[in-house]
């Protein structure tokens, strides 16, 4: 890992390599919260668990910077998905941290870019690095689009899993509650690891830090392979069994959770925490999957409850079938439409056209589980 002093001194980015792989050279991808804009790849952070690992990037310590913010953001507007002041928009959350002194130009950029386009759009900034009081200044100068930062916090202190003092986060916390009006702060509570961080001294700190946030959002652990194989390399023992698609979080441990949490409204879903702290209706449409919601404000119930509507075949077919699926084998229920051979980026883009849930009959989200991995749940 890079030092802190070393960090802070990287001034420019350096243009990336011309043989990056497709997966990071294509700079915009359809992700669950919303088309993700990614013209920066690289990060010094070295968080373990770092989706990273799977690009085969991990190793690329310096950002380094694939075009420009103007280029990216008219690819973003270009691509097929888009529509305009409806589709949730992410940046910067796959290859590197937004905030790093380097990175942060083109975040501030790119936003102003598209924000000077009158755009109202959701969009999501993800971080575990510094955020300062001028930083909130210049987010809050933005006019139109719907910024949410979800300050990425777990509590844990193994520095095998996670390198990053827990401290950055929680400074960050503290400025934005203090300087921020228009824009919006989650405490993302993540990633919550069986006998690592789900103790009762964690969660009382999650709690304590809930205060300074619109809303919490607690999630599991995304473990593939090549997560795994990382933390074998360092000498960390098996964190879970499997390697699922979907992120684990054991029964066990959320009800852990929910039984010794005591601070902001708390919510399973990272759309749930942003439309509560933008008090709007869910634009993923949980909803419909009830469970889901138990937990949830009242208020907020009632908000989602009234944007929430069965689409009619006729709305959902021509959807489905611009995204290159067999309309014929939609299956339209009461909390979800049930669509066959798709890929996440065509179910999300009908799922963010409906602000109702699209899931794929070979991929079932059953019931209680809240769509996560199976382990912890049999």
């Amino acid at each position: 890992m890079m030092s802190i002093h070393e960090i802070e001194d990287v001034k420019q980015l350096r243009s990336a390599p011309n043989d990056l792989p497709e997966s990071l050279a294509n700079v915009v991808e359809y992700r669950k919260s919303g088309l993700s804009l990614n013209h920066v790849v690289g990060c010094p952070l070295d968080c373990g668990y770092c989706v990273r690992h799977l690009f085969g990037n991990f190793e690329m310590k310096r950002p380094h910077l694939i075009m420009s913010d103007e280029q990216a953001v008219d690819e973003l507007l270009r691509h097929w998905a888009f529509v305009p002041h409806r589709t949730p928009l992410q940046i910067f959350n796959r290859a590197t941290d937004p905030f790093l002194p380097n990175v942060k130009p083109h975040l501030l950029n790119s936003l102003s870019l598209l924000d000077q386009r009158g755009l109202t759009n959701h969009i999501l900034v993800i971080t575990r690095w510094k955020v300062t009081p001028d930083d909130v200044a210049k987010l809050e100068r933005l006019q139109n689009l719907k910024v949410t930062v979800l300050v990425t916090w777990s509590g844990i202190n193994d520095v095998r899993l996670e390198p990053v003092d827990s401290e950055f986060a929680e400074r960050s916390l503290k400025v934005l509650a203090e300087y921020k009006s228009r824009t919006k702060c989650i405490l993302y509570w993540r990633p919550i690891i069986a006998g690592v961080n789900d103790t009762d001294h964690c969660i009382a700190a999650a709690s304590a830090l809930s205060q300074l946030a619109d809303a919490t959002v607690f999630t599991g652990l995304f473990h593939r392979e090549q997560i795994r194989a990382h933390f074998r390399s360092s000498g960390v023992e098996d964190l879970y069994n499997d390697v699922p698609r979907r992120k684990i979080l054991p029964r066990e441990v959320e009800k852990r959770v929910l039984k010794k949490y005591t601070g902001a409204p708390l919510f399973r879903k990272t759309s749930c925490g942003v439309a509560f702290a933008h008090a709007e209706a869910d634009y993923n449409g949980h909803f419909g999957i009830t469970n889901i919601c138990n937990i949830c404000p009242q208020e907020q119930i009632s908000l989602c409850a009234s944007g929430h509507q069965i689409p009619l075949f006729e709305k959902v077919a021509p959807l489905v079938k611009s995204v290159g699926l067999n309309p014929s084998r939609i299956e339209i229920r009461a909390g979800n439409v049930i669509v066959e051979g798709s890929t996440e980026q065509q179910r999300y883009y009908v799922q963010h056209s409906l602000g109702f849930q699209v899931h794929d009959r070979s991929q079932p989200h059953l019931p209680g589980r809240h769509g996560r991995a199976e382990e912890g749940w049999e």
